[in-house]
C-alpha cells in the first residue's frame, strides 16, 4: 500500500467561547478560512487538485448542521467542482476525518484530500437546534450513554481513586507546559491568523456590549500565571463534593483545524516538502459511565494491529478532556510523563470537540520533528464510550 502523507496541518487560534473573539464567527467561516489558509501555503497545489474535504463536527445542529463542509468549501477558493462530507464521532471527529481521508487515499481512488475539524461551541447556542427524544429503551437499558461528559470524569476519579490533588497538579502542568511552548515559540506556525468582528461585554451590570474588530492570531484559554493555591480553591463543577473543577476540566472554546493529505507519490510529483505520514487508527468501545477511559482500550488495539510497543512511541498527545481520565489512561497504560502531552493541552487552552484531533495531529508531527524522533501517537477519549488513536510518523 502506498505511503499517505500529511504535507501541512493549520489551525486557527482558539477562542473562548461565548466571551472570546470568535463569538460572532461561524464554523463554516472558520473551515473556509482554513481551506484558503491551507492553498495560500502550498502554491504548488491547485484547487481544483482537491478531490474531497473530510471534516469532523461534534455536534452537528443548527450553524453546524445540513453537511457544513459543503458549505464551507462554497465558501472557500475551492471550485465548486470539490465535494465535502461532514462526519461526526464525538470528540475523535477531527482524527477521525484524517483516517477517512487516508483510507480513501490509500484505496487508490484519489491523491489529495483535506481533512480536520471544527467546533464552535458557542455558535451551538445560536439559532434553534431540533430537539428530539431520547430512545425510550436505551433509557431503560443503557442510561449511561446519555451522562453528561463532567459526571463521567467523576465516575472515573471515584472508581479508580484518581484524587483531586492529583487532577489539580496535572492542570497545572498542562497550564506550565503550554506556557512554555509559547515562550519557546513552538506555537504560532500551527496558527492562521483571522480577521474577525467579536462583541465584548464593556458593562456587565448593564449587559452593554461593543462590536470590536480584531485578528485572532494566538490562543486566548491559556493562564500562565495558574497557581496550584487557585486550583484548590475552586468548587466542584459537576457534582456536590465532586473532583472535577473548572480548573482541571478542558474549556470550553471554538476553533478550526485542518490538514493536506495526499499520497506520497503526488506529494514527490509536486516538489512538496512531507511533514510526515499516517500509519493506523482504531477506535475501542468502552462503559459510556467511564468514557474517559477510551485510550486505555484503542492505544493498544492500535500497537497490536501495527506490530509495535508502547517503547517504540516517541511522544503521546491524549486529548485532555479531563486531568482524573488523562491521569488514569497515562498510569494505566504506563506512559511516561515526559513524552505525554509535552506542550499541555486542552485544560490549557480548549477544546472545542471536533477540531481537537487534527489540532493535536499538527501538534505531534511538529514536535516530533523538533525532537528527531519518529513515532507520536494521538489518542482521545469520546462520548458514549469508546477511545480512538492514531499514529503518525515523522518525515
Amino acid at each position: 500500500m502506498e505511503n499517505i502523507v500529511i504535507v501541512d496541518c493549520i489551525r486557527t487560534g482558539l477562542a473562548k467561547a461565548h466571551r472570546g473573539t470568535f463569538n460572532l464567527t461561524r464554523s463554516d467561516d472558520l473551515v473556509a478560512h482554513c481551506i484558503n489558509s491551507l492553498l495560500e501555503r502550498n502554491p504548488k497545489v491547485e484547487p481544483e487538485q482537491i478531490e474531497d474535504v473530510i471534516l469532523g463536527c461534534g455536534r452537528q445542529v443548527g450553524e453546524q448542521s445540513a453537511n457544513m463542509a459543503r458549505h464551507a468549501v462554497a465558501l472557500s477558493k475551492l471550485p465548486i467542482s470539490v465535494p465535502a462530507t461532514t462526519i461526526s464521532r464525538a470528540c475523535s471527529s477531527g482524527l477521525n476525518s484524517i483516517a477517512f481521508a487516508a483510507t480513501q487515499l490509500a484505496s487508490g481512488c484519489a491523491e489529495m484530500i483535506i481533512a480536520g475539524g471544527v467546533e464552535s461551541i458557542t455558535g451551538l447556542d445560536r439559532g434553534t437546534p431540533g430537539e428530539h427524544a431520547e430512545n425510550a429503551a436505551l433509557v431503560d437499558t443503557k442510561p449511561d450513554i446519555f451522562m453528561a461528559m463532567g459526571n463521567t470524569a467523576e465516575v472515573v476519579a471515584r472508581r479508580y481513586q484518581v484524587t483531586r490533588e492529583a487532577q489539580d497538579l496535572y492542570a497545572l502542568q498542562s497550564q506550565q507546559r503550554y506556557a512554555a511552548a509559547v515562550e519557546n515559540g513552538y506555537i504560532q506556525d500551527e496558527i492562521v491568523p483571522m480577521s474577525v468582528s467579536w462583541e465584548k461585554m464593556i458593562d456587565k451590570a448593564t449587559k452593554e456590549t461593543q462590536i470590536i474588530e480584531g485578528v485572532v492570531d494566538r490562543d486566548e484559554c491559556n493562564r500562565p500565571n495558574t497557581t496550584l493555591e487557585g486550583l484548590n480553591s475552586l468548587g466542584a463543577a459537576f457534582e456536590e463534593g465532586g473532583s472535577v473543577t473548572a480548573g482541571n476540566a478542558s474549556q470550553l472554546s471554538d476553533g478550526a483545524a485542518l490538514a493536506l493529505l495526499m499520497t506520497e507519490q503526488k506529494a514527490e510529483q509536486l516538489g512538496l516538502e512531507i511533514m510526515g505520514y499516517f500509519r493506523g487508527f482504531t477506535v475501542a468501545g468502552c462503559e459510556p459511565d467511564e468514557m474517559g477511559i477510551g485510550p486505555v482500550f484503542a492505544i493498544p488495539k492500535l500497537l497490536d494491529y501495527l506490530g509495535l510497543e508502547l517503547k517504540d512511541i516517541d511522544l503521546v498527545e491524549l486529548n485532555e478532556a479531563f486531568a482524573s481520565q488523562c491521569l488514569y489512561c497515562r498510569d494505566r497504560l504506563g506512559i511516561d510523563n515526559e513524552i505525554y502531552n509535552v506542550n499541555g493541552g486542552s485544560i490549557a487552552i480548549g477544546h472545542p470537540f471536533g477540531m481537537t484531533g487534527a489540532r493535536l495531529t499538527g501538534s505531534v508531527l511538529r514536535e516530533l520533528k523538533r525532537r528527531g524522533q519518529k513515532y507520536g501517537i494521538v489518542s482521545m477519549c469520546i462520548g458514549k464510550g469508546m477511545g480512538a488513536a492514531g499514529l503518525f510518523e515523522a518525515a
